[in-house]
């Protein structure tokens, strides 16, 4: 589908003229992002759309948009076991003045303690749940836990204290309001930087067991950098 058809058919669902951040939600390989981003551009200056953003782009492909229309967002994903943005991705953002939105900041779940529970669970296709990597991924969990028993906190609310402390925006789901809850407390956890260390070192770059998505998703996402693997 075509941004402008994109957008025109969000207005209509949420029944609005305006949304406030519309994100280009994965880069189509068919499609020149300037192209797409361009389009956008033109919507925002209509004012059916605010910031524009875009989602799962790698440096060289955010530089090119920019360059088109300004961006307000890049969304990636972003925690303690998902890390490669920090190589290229995230100081390409900084350096632009884009902010940063990571989302899957409890690597779904499995940093908060919590995996797949039901049999249609989507997460069960993904390599980093399946029984070897949870395994090798849960020692270094196991580094979290002791954080927060230190500082009477929830492993959740320190995994999103320290993507925060990167000067990053999580963006957790939940159906739960108590998790909700939990989740919006970590605004007021504060690390300090030996804490932030500790944490940097039990998730080195590019150590995760397992791939983030199955192989065909994969494709939909930038290569790691191999300056993110060293």
């Amino acid at each position: 589908m075509a941004a402008r058809d994109a957008v025109e058919a969000s207005l209509r669902r949420l029944g609005t003229d305006h949304i406030d951040l519309y994100y280009l939600h994965r880069v189509d390989p068919a499609v020149p992002i300037e192209e797409s981003v361009g389009e956008l551009g033109r919507l925002r200056d209509e004012g059916k759309i605010g910031g524009v953003g875009v989602s799962e782009a790698s440096a060289a492909q955010i530089r090119a948009a920019h360059a088109v229309t300004p961006l307000t967002a890049l969304q990636s994903e972003y925690s303690l076991w998902t890390r490669e943005v920090e190589a290229e991705i995230l100081p390409t953002t900084r350096a632009l003045g884009i902010g940063f939105v990571g989302y899957s900041p409890l690597g779904r779940g499995f940093l908060a303690g919590t995996g797949p529970t039901e049999d249609h669970d989507r997460r069960r296709i993904h390599p980093r749940f399946e029984a070897e990597a949870v395994a090798a991924n849960t020692r270094r969990r196991r580094t979290i836990e002791d954080v927060a028993e230190r500082l009477h906190a929830s492993p959740a609310q320190i995994s999103l204290a320290w993507v925060l402390a990167k000067g990053v925006v999580p963006i957790p789901g939940t159906r739960h309001i108590c998790h909700l809850e939990e989740n919006w407390a970590a605004n007021d956890l504060r690390l300090d930087a030996g804490t932030i260390d500790q944490l940097d070192a039990a998730f080195p770059h590019g150590t995760t067991f397992g791939d983030r998505y199955p192989a065909e998703q994969m494709k939909a996402v930038p290569p790691a950098p191999v300056a993110a693997l060293a």
